[in-house]
């Protein structure tokens, strides 16, 4: 396998490792802390969805990513929308989608899940890896699997694809079917999110912000991880980072 970075010597990735396990710690902001708050009543309105609509809410995961993906080969590098412009344009979706209820929430869905797949892109870009290659556009969809902003997850997997894999055809239908599911689900919930009144101010552009803030923060620590899994080994990042994450745990309670 070539890999996409140059495995050369590097310092010990230790304070690396710290600042990437306290990044992960941090990884729910304030505004996903609110939502979680109210978890319970957006599993509620989850249940009050119009029939069909997490079906389709699957189906258009699935073709969105699919050509998210598909520009992704074209060019070294993803669309550049800067630090606060990413979170911008996926607040100005919000904002249109949320203006006429679950209709509108819908058609614009694919415009905010591929601002959320190209600021994976660029997150793993700015860690050193080229987006054109097949085995890296998969990291990044795997982004998706790491659990939404609804979800209690501190899981990240530092193992990296063993072999070349090309994203075309059987094999990316293969991939997306383990991923669809769980990340239109998410989707599912922040749609759900934006009708509980309760949330108020946490309108559809806040929500799309802070979604994408967040996969954009899951992809920097993996990347991150898989940069130093590189250089290092697998198993050496993994153990450092678990005790890391354990030790700061231990000094938050």
């Amino acid at each position: 396998m070539t890999h996409p970075l140059p495995a050369l010597p590097t310092p010990d990735p230790g304070l690396e490792i710290a600042v990437l396990a306290a990044r992960q710690l941090k990884a729910h902001g304030p505004l996903m802390r609110i939502i979680n708050k109210f978890g319970g009543k957006i599993e509620g309105q989850m249940a009050h969805l119009p029939d069909g609509v997490r079906a389709q809410i699957e189906r258009i995961t699935a073709d969105a990513l699919t050509r998210a993906v598909k520009v992704a080969e074209h060019g070294r590098h993803a669309p550049d929308f800067g630090p606060k412009g990413a979170p911008a344009l996926a607040a100005l979706t919000g904002a249109v989608g949320g203006a006429g209820g679950i209709v509108t929430a819908l058609a614009e869905l694919p415009i905010t899940i591929t601002v959320i797949l190209h600021a994976i892109l660029r997150a793993a870009e700015e860690e050193g890896f080229d987006t054109t290659l097949p085995e890296v556009r998969a990291e990044a969809l795997r982004v998706l699997m790491a659990g939404g902003p609804l979800a209690d997850d501190d899981g990240i997997n530092t193992s990296f694809i063993g072999a070349r894999m090309t994203l075309t055809g059987p094999a990316l239908h293969k991939l997306l079917a383990k991923i669809v599911p769980g990340f239109a689900a998410v989707l599912g919930q922040k749609l759900a999110a934006q009708t509980v009144p309760v949330l108020g101010a946490l309108t559809g552009a806040g929500l799309n912000a802070a979604f994408l803030t967040h996969y954009r923060e899951l992809a920097h620590i993996r990347f991150g991880l898989l940069r130093l899994t590189v250089l290092h080994g697998a198993e050496p990042v993994r153990r450092a980072f678990e005790a890391e994450m354990k030790t700061l745990k231990i000094g938050k309670t």
